[in-house]
């Protein structure tokens, strides 16, 4: 199992008795699981012996290779892993109420982690879209994040996470692609207003001094893409995944991202303000697991947040909502309103 062999369906159950997670008679059943933008992720599951101590034990074991799993046409380091291992590591004495997944086992040669299966848990966006009430989780993941950059503000760790590669091309998708030419399919109405953002050279200013900010290295440490796909609400509290974007960067990114998927259905239906009960509570409780020293702006989160709104809506990861375009033009109206004028509370 040497430096980028990868795993096939085949060889992922040999794979697992190798390294010890699973027995030489245990029969083991592969599935894909989630999503897989990024990295090959599939689920095992011990299907037999009967009685056998394992029998129903599952896990997800993601690999990192060098192509993207969605979108091979990019090549990025299979370091990501290595730092998203390294982000678990790192915030693992804040996370009290046991918001990351527990990890089973890091190969870092064959880039390949095996997390605890969480398949029995609803993904925010999910939740968000049926109407449920998810203040209470969102409060738990805020203060998770909020104990997490106030504790990891020391500048050196930006040495340990030097993920430029993964940092950059994220970045672009969000700061830099939906406002230049490019081949995104939208639908005419929407594609007009891309346009009109486009040429708008005061919009296009505030969108890359947002992105200088959010490559600098100083900060705190950020998870990177708190966004709704990476978020599983289960019965224990909500689960934070995919770490593969962790830096030490602006720390209000992290926030910004979580805002803007909750705003996202609400915009979408053009009722922004139903949403920004849950926005405050769950600022509230970043805010008091933070404290004040150092505390990022909620001006600086809500820019962010408009931005995701954005590339959600004109980018190449569109969401549900505003695939359609009277959903993705009410979307586009509260992304310029919080990019141009951020409001300075929720």
């Amino acid at each position: 199992m040497g430096t980028q062999n990868p795993l096939t369906e085949t060889s992922l159950p040999d794979y697992l008795r190798w390294i010890g997670i699973a027995g030489e008679s245990d029969r083991i059943a592969i599935e894909k699981a989630g999503d897989g933008n990024i990295n090959w992720v599939r689920r095992a599951r011990v299907s037999a012996p009967e009685g056998a101590s394992l029998a129903g034990a599952s896990w997800i074991v993601k690999q990192a290779r060098p192509a993207l799993e969605r979108f091979p046409e990019y090549q990025v380091t299979t370091e990501r892993i290595v730092f998203e291992h390294r982000w678990y590591e790192t915030v693992g004495p804040y996370d009290t109420d046991r918001v990351c997944p527990e990890i089973h086992r890091f190969d870092e040669e064959a880039r390949v982690l095996v997390l605890e299966d969480l398949s029995g848990a609803e993904r925010l966006d999910a939740a968000l879209a049926r109407g449920a009430d998810v203040t209470r989780s969102l409060e738990g993941l805020a203060a998770f994040l909020g104990r997490v950059h106030a504790a990891t503000r020391d500048p050196k760790l930006a040495e340990r996470f030097v993920n430029d590669d993964m940092r950059r091309l994220h970045g672009d998708h969000i700061f830099e692609l939906p406002l230049r030419p490019n081949d995104f399919p939208l639908e005419p109405p929407v594609a007009a207003r891309a346009a009109s953002l486009q040429r708008d050279r005061e919009f296009v200013a505030i969108a890359d001094a947002a992105y200088a900010r959010y490559l600098e290295p100083r900060g705190a440490l950020v998870h990177g893409d708190v966004q709704a796909g990476n978020i599983l609400l289960g019965e224990a509290g909500p689960k934070l995944l995919d770490a593969e974007i962790a830096h030490v960067g602006d720390p209000a990114f992290d926030v910004g991202t979580l805002i803007a998927h909750v705003l996202l259905p609400a915009a979408a239906l053009g009722d922004v303000a139903q949403a920004l009960p849950t926005v405050a509570a769950l600022w509230n409780a970043y805010g008091s697991a933070h404290g004040d020293d150092a505390l990022p702006a909620f001006a600086d989160a809500a820019r962010y947040a408009g931005l995701e709104l954005m590339r959600r809506t004109l980018g190449a990861a569109r969401v549900p909502a505003t695939l359609e375009s009277a959903g993705a033009l009410a979307v586009l109206e509260a992304a310029e309103h919080w990019v141009r004028t951020p409001p300075a509370q929720p």
